[in-house]
């Protein structure tokens, strides 16, 4: 790896330019707006009606526009140096401007709610409220689970304490358990759950083990506190569904993407039916590993001890160019375009804030945060990230802002979609380690994002199932159905103990309800759709529909843009296809 450089001598063409969002000397004329428009808005408050309705919506639209990019440069620019504390300042600042906005701005919704079911569809069908048909069709869609004007001000006054759950887990799992210290090449090191998560893929078993014991022992030692935390949680997700007339929680999550329960249900029954394809792995895992046990904390290690690549930027960027060929001309020029045009940095400087991530605003381009150090973990960065940007790119090219925005469910389908058409590129020409390093890669991704998110759906079908029959949500409860679960899905030949019956306690998005299972339908119509695109290149323009449709339609209809139906069977079962035969590669691979 090279010497950290200081961001002063990184070269312009690895620096993302901000500039192209705003100036700085723009800011304090950007502020002084957003909070005249606020003003400007709450002078409509009890007053809206279909001549003024217009206005106030794009005035809303307008002002949450410069609020965007006022908030995302403030955050970026932060990200640069996070020792900075004039854009920790700024961030800060920005951040009490957009509260301060939403919060005076609040009532439009619900006064726009209020208009007759016939006004929202004539409003809707009119040209004139364009842009704001999606939004429109919302409220009418969600009317029938509205409330009395009462009740309604009843639920939003509870919303002030109604997420303290997920913000009490939060405290609790980052400051309260206690994780204490373990050794660590002759070093006591604090755990902590980013080292946790290095030190499970440690060559050395007795530190993989040390690490995993500690982690658990401090669940394990609050598990009353938790469980209390998490089941708390639960029954007010099945109280508001209960209060808006949803059949369950669970209709009431989905409810929101409009996204049919069979999707829900068909994915686990899928992965189900295919549950032995895992067991095989996992037995694969344990020959491969050479132990006579396998026990959980052997399930991220590297198959391959001491594996290294060291791929330099450059080099990197053009392979995943290559790889990503069969997305077309205009797709590549456009990623080429992006890297020497001010959209990515890439190098890790003093203070950058770590890791990756793919960002930006609406009427400029996307923009990545990289620190590359040239691991083949760093490729597969670039891929992903830079599978984000183009959705983001083609999304906003194509959709007005208040339609540019996608939702979460199809938002990892198209950096998927990279990593994917990056392994089966490097798949072609790869030999002997590197093959067999590409294949477990593979398996692993698809291991840890369908079969362990349809995992923890499972159990958040069955927990919030408990509460919805009237019964009892006990920590002992929710462990034994979870050490079930597990034992389900990873087979006999991984030796688990008492301690993965408590894993629950520490998944943070158990506490965003039916969040998960996302993952799981995203990697599904990843698989789909680059198979799709290696088998029939003419299906370019069907994935550049997807790519640019951004929240102009509901999810399943944009995926249904690409062929896929998630209400049927087929999609799940080429994964499960696709997983097996990887396994068997990798198994005959020498």
């Amino acid at each position: 790896m090279d010497q950290i450089k200081n961001r002063a001598d990184v070269p312009t063409n690895r620096k993302w330019r901000l500039t192209d969002i705003l100036l700085e000397d723009q800011i304090e004329k950007m502020i002084e707006d957003v909070r005249g428009a606020t003003e400007s808005i709450r002078s409509f408050s009890g007053k809206i009606n279909e001549s003024n309705v217009l206005e106030v919506l794009l005035t809303v639209s307008r002002t949450s526009f410069i609020l965007e990019k006022l908030f995302v440069y403030a955050n970026m620019k932060w990200d640069e140096d996070k020792s900075d504390s004039h854009y920790a300042e700024l961030s800060s600042r920005i951040e009490m401007l957009a509260t301060d906005f939403y919060s005076n701005t609040s009532f439009v919704a619900p006064s726009v709610s209020a208009f007759k079911k016939s006004d929202l569809e004539r409003m809707k069908d009119n040209p004139e409220f364009n842009y704001f048909s999606m939004y429109l069709c919302e409220i009418i869609r969600k009317k029938k689970h509205l409330l009395s004007k009462k009740e309604e001000e009843i639920l939003a006054k509870s919303g002030s304490f109604a997420d303290g759950f997920r913000t009490a887990f939060s405290v609790f799992d980052n400051v309260n358990v206690p994780f204490g210290e373990i050794d660590v090449d002759g070093k006591k090191q604090k755990l902590t759950h980013g080292l946790y998560s290095v030190l499970m893929q440690n060559s050395d078993r007795e530190v993989r083990r040390k690490a995993y014991e500690a982690m658990y022992e401090g669940y394990v030692s609050m598990i009353n506190t938790v469980s209390e935390i998490y089941a708390g949680s639960v029954k007010a997700d099945c109280f508001y569904a209960n209060v808006r007339r949803y059949g369950s929680s669970l209709e009431q999550a989905l409810y929101a993407d409009n996204v049919p329960i069979k999707v829900y249900d068909n994915l686990i029954k899928s992965v189900r039916k295919n549950v032995k394809v895992m067991h095989k792995y996992v037995e694969y895992r344990k020959k491969a590993l050479r132990v006579d046990k396998l026990k959980m904390y052997d399930m991220y290690v590297s198959l391959l001890d001491g594996y290294e690549k060291n791929i330099p930027y450059d080099e990197a960027y053009e392979i995943v160019c290559k790889a990503l060929y069969p997305l077309g001309e205009e797709y590549i020029s456009v990623l080429r375009q992006a890297k020497e045009g001010g959209w990515i940095d890439v190098e890790e400087t003093p203070n950058k804030r770590s890791g990756a991530y793919s960002w930006g605003v609406y009427g400029t381009h996307p923009y990545v945060l990289l620190n590359h150090n040239g691991t083949i973990h760093d490729l597969f960065t670039i891929a992903h990230e830079m599978g984000h940007a183009m959705h983001s790119y083609y999304s906003n090219n194509a959709q007005c802002y208040e339609k540019a925005g996608y939702s979460i469910f199809v938002a990892e389908i198209a950096s998927t979609v990279n990593e994917v058409l990056l392994i089966k590129y490097l798949l072609k020409t790869a030999k002997g380690n590197d093959r067999k390093y590409l294949l477990s890669y593979y398996l692993d991704m698809i291991r840890t994002t369908l079969f362990r998110q349809t995992m923890f759906s499972e159990f958040e079908k069955y927990t919030h199932e408990t509460i919805e029959k009237g019964e009892p949500l006990s920590f002992r409860v929710m462990c034994e159905k979870y050490a079930e679960l597990n034992k389900y899905y990873y087979g006999d030949a991984v030796e688990t103990d008492k301690n993965i019956s408590y894993e629950w306690a520490r998944i943070p998005h158990f506490y965003n309800a039916f969040y998960v299972y996302k993952y799981a339908t995203g990697i599904t119509c990843a698989v789909n759709i680059a198979n799709m695109l290696l088998s029939d290149p003419k299906k370019i323009d069907e994935y550049k529909k997807f790519l640019s449709a951004g929240g102009s339609a509901y999810p399943t209809e944009i995926i249904g843009y690409v062929g896929i139906d998630l209400t049927k069977m087929s999609p799940y079962e080429v994964v499960m296809k696709e997983f097996s035969e990887t396994l068997d590669e990798l198994i005959k691979t020498k």
